[in-house]
């Protein structure tokens, strides 16, 4: 006889209605008189977070992830004293590796002398499914739980002076997403890595495919980088042949100028300006009434980062003059006559 549907349909209404282990009968136990808690749902506090890790076969010995018990020393149980005699023995752990993670993780289950595990199994062992007699076992493994379902105790099996004992293997890697997180950052987090990541929404001039995003949902709040004083906020850094492609917002600090850069359009590179005193440069030539170009020793920016004079006349840009690198070239027919004291200021667009 197989085992009654009316125990089965208990064991149910007890797991799902009140998330208890049943240990006894309906007529001996109601559901709310189970009192050993048996989860349905999954808690965060309760997540498998090594769960992956757990070998498809039980190990030979325990593991950081998997401890062992193996037939040699396998668990004792203790008697339920609450449900019906022998019916029901506990292991006193929990979070047991169930037959889904791979078969060898079903419990063998052993009736021998008490105290003695290490001869456990050369006593009786039963079998989940019964020898014949209606006296089936169901092992819980989320509670660690054995309760014999059928409806008699192991056939010809003398409880006097016995113990239950359990072969089998438990999770004793992190529970929990917290903890996780928790034992992951303890002490700092030296760095991050993040590979292959898609940006999958973004916009043309938004951001860009693999960009990390954050976004604040409150306007009335500021992201807040540390709030330590001693610390500060590290750009991103190379050389000018280093530079990504430029968008609107992107900072760097550019080694070869020594200067920190971004773009505001999207297509092109602009030094960042700060506040401070410049480091203002003065060249001086003689005109001979024919030379129209002059080399300067450094090279501005653009013929707007420079502020030229003849005989103490300021020049226009583009109307008198033009830049080339470090060309300085008059046009327009403008050529400094013989004698004509030219002065260069340089060093503006470092400010």
């Amino acid at each position: 006889m197989a085992i009654a549907d009316s125990k089965k349909v208990d064991y149910l209404w007890k797991k799902i209605g009140y998330g208890a282990t049943k240990t006894d009968t309906n007529a001996n136990k109601k559901a709310p008189n189970e009192a050993i808690a048996s989860p349905l749902f999954l808690r965060g506090e309760n997540v498998w977070v090594e769960g992956g890790s757990v070998p498809g076969v039980l190990p030979g010995s325990s593991t950081s992830i998997v401890t062992v018990y193996p037939t040699s020393n396998p668990i004792e149980c203790t008697v339920d004293a609450t449900a019906t005699a022998n019916r029901t023995w506990k292991t006193g752990q929990i979070n047991w590796i169930p037959p889904e993670m791979g078969s060898t993780y079903q419990v063998k289950v052993y009736i021998h002398t008490a105290s003695d595990a290490a001869g456990a199994s050369g006593g009786t062992q039963v079998f989940a499914t019964g020898s014949g007699n209606d006296d089936e076992w169901f092992f819980d493994y989320q509670s660690g739980v054995l309760h014999f379902i059928g409806t008699n105790l192991p056939n010809g099996v003398d409880f006097t002076g016995k113990s239950v004992y359990i072969s089998g293997g438990r999770y004793v890697g992190v529970l929990g997403v917290k903890n996780y997180v928790d034992s992951q950052v303890s002490g700092g987090v030296s760095s991050i890595s993040m590979n292959g990541l898609t940006d999958v929404d973004a916009q043309p001039g938004d951001k860009q495919d693999g960009d990390v995003l954050i976004v604040n949902n409150d306007s009335s709040d500021t992201f807040t980088l540390a709030s330590q004083l001693n610390t500060g906020l590290r750009l991103p850094s190379g050389t000018t042949a280093d530079r990504p492609t430029a968008y609107q917002g992107i900072i760097r600090l550019n080694t070869d100028t020594g200067v920190f850069e971004g773009s505001t359009d999207g297509s092109t590179w602009q030094s960042l300006r700060t506040t401070g005193t410049a480091d203002i440069s003065k060249e001086q030539f003689l005109g001979d009434g024919s030379t129209t170009q002059f080399v300067l020793s450094t090279t501005p920016q653009d013929e707007n980062n420079i502020i030229v004079y003849i005989d103490g006349v300021m020049q226009e840009p583009d109307q008198n003059y033009t830049l080339s690198g470090t060309t300085l070239s008059f046009t327009g027919g403008d050529v400094p006559h013989s004698g004509a004291r030219i002065v260069v200021m340089l060093g503006f667009d470092t400010v």
